[in-house]
């Protein structure tokens, strides 16, 4: 817990599965422990609600994945995955990922996102203008600039990357691997 987070606080945790799946995949070549997310987004605080969103592939042991997301305190939301023409895949929560933020924001005095992706810039600018702190949890390689900017506060899981992930890490692509958190 940092200065600006107190047991008081209501959070609201927007955990965007996919973004966090690949970037772990690509950096470490590992999977997101996202139990241990959702301890760090909490923080000792009020835990309003915390959602998972996932696209469904039909691949794998994904209900298994979806159900133990489940297991953990996710609210899970499911989307099916888009085949275009063509052979474009496209699978994504961006809009339903900020409708229920905008939806939980009256509730909450904490926003944590747990995504790198600079598409919820806006998000994070209209929170802040409704008084809401708002929280990045991400690996620092592949959080966008912009998120880092606009954000309150950021928890660079590559820091503590032996925390957040399941199994040892293949490779890092980070410098270090202490626990530092960035505050912005």
């Amino acid at each position: 817990m940092n200065i600006a987070q107190h047991k008081e606080q209501r959070v609201g945790v927007f955990v965007d599965v996919q973004n966090m799946y690949y970037s772990a995949k690509n950096l470490y070549q590992a999977k997101v422990d996202f139990g241990r997310v959702l301890n760090s987004a909490v923080a000792g605080r009020r835990l309003i609600r915390a959602f998972a969103y996932v696209i469904k592939a039909d691949v794998g042991a994904e209900k298994e994945f979806f159900e133990a997301l489940n297991k953990l305190g996710y609210e899970v939301r499911q989307k099916e995955l888009q085949v275009f023409y063509g052979g474009a895949k496209k699978g994504d929560w961006d809009v339903g990922l900020c409708m229920d933020v905008v939806r939980l924001i009256p509730k909450i005095d904490a926003v944590v996102l747990v995504s790198g992706d600079g598409d919820y810039v806006d998000l994070l600018e209209y929170a802040q203008s409704q008084g809401v702190r708002t929280e990045i949890i991400g690996f620092g390689k592949t959080v966008s600039s912009r998120l880092l900017d606009e954000t309150d506060y950021f928890l660079d899981m590559s820091r503590s990357s032996s925390k957040f992930l399941i199994g040892k890490p293949k490779f890092s692509l980070s410098k270090g691997d202490d626990t530092k958190e960035d505050n912005h």
